[in-house]
């Protein structure tokens, strides 16, 4: 098969959809690989580590596009990109189809295979090729909520572990999953006094028995969730709903409640974000204030630091990589049950439920 891995484009994304290494499996299972010329950079990988395990470098997207059979990225195509995908091309990517209306008519109307990773799913209902985003984006959370609660930055200034003497800030996370387990995890490091919140009873058990001391839990309420978040410093949206729009679990009403320069972190602004006020921001400008509250709503916050990023996500995607590659995206998917949950739209049918009821779009059965 004839792979093309394109520079990403959105605004500071710095990862690339696959390492030197990557590239490495893929040539020694036959396959024909292009690399846009410097689309590693970001990542530290220079062309000449791509070239030197059997890619071949092109200058422009429009060349990658033109000869792949398969494109991988890393995240969604942007409109600029729309045009350039062809009829029967797979393309393998975060798509996140249910926070935008355009990409996912787009992608409809291009007639293409589109593979996400996000909504690849395990029998457990683990999600094997999200995961290791998840878990740079929870820890992303506690790094990027610590420095947003400085004064400068139009915190609140306070600081998270506190010091001998004065409590430490308190912070609530939305969701016991990867994203706000490790979230959890780091700002209880840091000496923040965390409360953490799910729907799952036995979720809440296991995070109890694994969390240290100054980490509570909470069964996720709105009347709880309510009542956590109006001393709160920092809040940290991490709730999923595979392939589906995140629910409002924080509404415009609540901030009313909260103290001036509280900071909310929504890493669900993928699929739309956990709070009502959400909209996505950029690296280059990743603040706004609703209400006297900050919110910081990147919506592709791993890409902020690309070293590890795209070494862990090559770890996740290569192996169905390869699969693909090596059976075809049919044979591959009859072959693979969580790959199959992966194939989101398939020659302009939407074959994925939870894209289709996010706009009230048809919805068709995978047929082959």
């Amino acid at each position: 098969m004839i792979i093309g891995i394109p520079k990403e484009i959105k605004d500071s994304e710095h990862r690339v959809g696959m390492t030197p290494s990557g590239v490495e499996s893929l040539v020694s299972n036959g396959h024909e690989v292009y690399v846009q010329k410097n689309a590693g950079l970001g990542s530290g990988f220079k062309d000449n580590q791509y070239s030197d395990v059997g890619a071949q470098i092109l200058d422009s997207i429009e060349e990658i596009y033109s000869i792949s059979e398969m494109i991988i990225k890393v995240k969604e195509p942007l409109s600029s990109e729309y045009s350039l995908i062809k009829k029967d091309q797979i393309v393998y990517t975060y798509f996140h189809f249910a926070s935008s209306r355009e990409l996912t008519e787009a992608m409809i109307k291009s007639n293409s295979i589109c593979i996400a990773y996000e909504t690849v799913e395990n029998k457990d209902r683990s999600l094997p090729l999200l995961t290791p985003m998840s878990e740079v984006a929870g820890r992303m959370a506690a790094q990027q909520g610590a420095k947003f609660l400085e004064k400068h930055q139009n915190g609140c200034g306070i600081l998270l572990g506190g010091v001998p003497g004065v409590s430490p800030a308190k912070a609530v996370v939305i969701g016991g999953g990867v994203v706000g387990t490790q979230a959890a995890k780091m700002l209880s490091g840091l000496g923040a006094d965390v409360t953490i919140l799910d729907i799952s009873l036995d979720r809440l058990r296991e995070l109890d028995d694994i969390m240290p001391e100054n980490v509570k839990t909470k069964f996720s309420s709105h009347y709880n969730i309510k009542k956590e978040i109006k001393d709160a410093h920092l809040i940290v949206g991490a709730v999923l709903l595979a392939g589906a729009k995140a629910p409002n679990l924080v509404t415009k009403e609540m901030l009313k409640d909260l103290n001036k320069g509280t900071v909310l972190v929504d890493v669900a602004v993928d699929q739309g974000g956990c709070f009502e006020t959400t909209k996505p921001t950029t690296h280059s400008s990743p603040t706004y204030i609703v209400n006297d509250i900050l919110h910081y709503s990147v919506a592709n916050m791993p890409g902020a630091v690309p070293m590890t990023s795209t070494e862990a996500l090559t770890n996740a995607t290569i192996g169905y990589a390869i699969e693909i590659a090596n059976k075809g995206w049919k044979s591959a998917c009859i072959d693979n049950a969580p790959l199959m949950k992966g194939l989101n739209i398939i020659n302009g049918k939407i074959v994925y439920k939870a894209v289709a009821d996010a706009f009230n779009l048809p919805y068709s059965e995978i047929d082959f």
